[in-house]
């Protein structure tokens, strides 16, 4: 651009510009990209994914958020499809997949509104309205639920785990999964609120899923620090500690210089002395058991396995609030501090082999607690186990928070679509067409249902859509490729999900659809030389264009 008397003026410097419909247009070409990247692995016959990363992890699974955390993403727009999958995971941790593959079609509609000439702000202006129209029909199909239907709770963690390493029928996982919610969930005021952190869970290699087993109390992932400590104490007083059980360091830096053998003695005897008072404290107090997160020094732990305590060292700080929780023992920062009342209690705790390792269990704990220890072949089939456990505890939450829950199998998107197409009549803008296409685009989800199950797509949702005017249960069974009624095929999920997955993917959408134009810098980060120097600054001696041995260059 030139200025004045033609000298130029340079606006934007090392900048690469996209503008208008060619912005928009590349957006939706790396968002769709995204989406389909996940399409295949939607429903219950959904494809797996295997993603290796940098250092050579692998990891196998089909769930969607894991797929899309994995993937090594460059282009912003995708990158906010992304988020957008794991909003959902947090906010209801299920239906990431829905949330991906429906913002994708979401796109794809809207570009060919764009086409047709329709401004970016009327498609999302009609998004908005066709998404709050999609929730308000959503919650008019939703069931109720009682917590005491264990029966219902256990379809829903079912249909959660669907198409994961745990949805063999003769699972006992979603039972396992039911039981963990309702140990955790706790009365806030007039509110059901489940509380995750209460959720324990182990994974040890061995043996099947099918030897995975709930224990009543807690698991550690540890073994008693010192061969002559008791391997089974009954009737625990257990302490926590946050604090190591070893000779205080100072607390500035001092040096001691020893200069005879005398002084020598003298020194170890006053740190054995220090050392057996820090145990002595935590004898006096009366605990048996003690879990303690920093390390036991070793003359500790034969003073400690003298006076019959087992204790355990290097507890994790997630272990430890676990053992608060469930044994009613305060977490102590200061041995000084320690007192018989900041412990807790226990019926048993014990060392068990569990495959080729040693766990440790506290069991009959003042407060009720539970740990799901999920038995593997590889650590890849552990690792996808527990990825379908996560999915079916927040499912079955949702509902015991919310207490309602609409039929899977893309029944309820069926029915939004067919609604929403009524609603677009209604209207007499150019949103119109808006909502029409977000009701087309509702109907990705039945479809991908059908295709990932080998099945024809079209003749399916023809199919599903004649039958929804007499029964809106209606969805498709991806296992024999019938429509029938899921409610009584027992394929129920929360309304939560399905509501939050609608918002997420308009949200997704609507943001892409508003951006015009894209700044993106060229200019590459400067180069480093050896060692990190600047270009130029690379000889010996780090003096800048020096040559060998400190001389100028072409002076060797």
């Amino acid at each position: 651009m030139a200025g004045m008397g033609g000298t130029p003026v340079i606006i934007l410097r090392d900048t690469r510009r996209e503008s208008g419909n060619e912005a928009i247009s590349n957006n939706i070409m790396a968002a769709r990209a995204v989406a389909n990247a996940v399409r295949s692995s939607m429903g219950p016959k959904g494809m797996d994914k295997l993603l290796v990363d940098s250092i050579g992890d692998v990891t196998i699974t089909n769930d969607g958020v894991t797929i899309l955390k994995e993937m090594d993403v460059q282009h912003p727009a995708a990158k906010m499809l992304i988020e957008a999958a794991k909003t959902q995971d947090k906010e209801v941790g299920d239906g990431t997949t829905t949330v991906a593959v429906l913002a994708g079609e979401l796109l794809r509609k809207a570009e060919v509104l764009l086409d047709q000439k329709v401004h970016p702000t009327v498609i999302v202006q009609g998004y908005r309205m066709a998404a709050d129209e999609a929730v308000k029909i959503a919650k008019s199909i939703a069931f109720e639920a009682q917590e005491s239907d264990r029966v219902l709770l256990e379809r829903i963690a079912r249909t959660a785990m669907t198409g994961k390493l745990a949805d063999s029928p003769d699972s006992k996982m979603a039972g396992y999964a039911v039981d963990l919610v309702l140990n955790a969930t706790e009365d806030y005021g007039e509110k059901r609120v489940f509380d995750m952190d209460r959720v324990n869970v182990e994974k040890k290699v061995g043996e099947s899923t099918a030897d995975s087993e709930i224990i009543e109390g807690v698991v550690i992932d540890k073994e008693i620090v010192h061969q002559n400590m008791p391997r089974k104490v009954t009737d625990a007083k257990v302490a926590l500690l946050s604090c190591p059980i070893e000779s205080k360091d100072t607390e500035t830096k001092t040096e001691v210089q020893i200069t005879s053998s005398d002084q020598f003695q003298m020194f170890m005897e006053h740190e054995k002395k220090r050392v057996k008072e820090a145990a002595d404290k935590v004898i006096a107090s009366g605990a048996n058991v003690v879990f303690c997160q920093k390390g036991i020094d070793d003359l500790a732990q034969h003073y400690l396995a003298q006076s019959g305590v087992l204790a355990l060292r290097r507890v994790i700080k997630k272990d430890l609030d676990k053992l608060a929780k469930a044994t009613g023992a305060n977490i102590v920062t200061s041995l000084d501090e320690l007192k018989p009342s900041d412990l807790g209690s226990a019926a048993l705790v014990e060392e068990r082999r569990v495959g080729s390792g040693i766990m440790t269990f506290i069991t009959g704990t003042k407060n009720s607690a539970a740990t799901l220890l999920l038995r593997g072949g590889t650590q890849q089939v552990l690792d996808g186990l527990e990825r379908a456990l996560d999915d079916a505890l927040h499912a079955v939450a949702d509902v015991v928070e919310d207490k309602k829950l609409v039929v899977g199998g893309g029944a309820p998107e069926i029915e939004i679509a067919l609604r929403l197409r009524e609603y677009a009549a209604t209207l007499k803008g150019r949103e119109q067409l808006a909502v029409a296409k977000f009701a087309e685009a509702m109907e990705i989800v039945p479809k991908t249902l059908a295709e990932n199950a080998g099945f024809d797509a079209i003749d399916k949702l023809v199919e599903l859509k004649s039958r929804h005017s007499s029964n809106k249960n209606i969805g498709l069974n991806a296992y024999t490729g019938e429509t029938v009624d899921m409610y009584e095929l027992g394929v129920v999920e929360p309304l939560r999900v399905k509501i939050q997955a609608i918002l997420s993917a308009t949200d997704a959408a609507c943001l892409i659809l508003r951006i015009d134009d894209v700044l993106a810098s060229t200019k590459e980060p400067p180069a480093r030389g050896p060692g990190g120097m600047p270009p130029g600054m690379g000889g010996m001696g780090g003096m800048p264009g020096m040559g060998m041995g400190g001389m100028p260059p072409g002076m060797f």
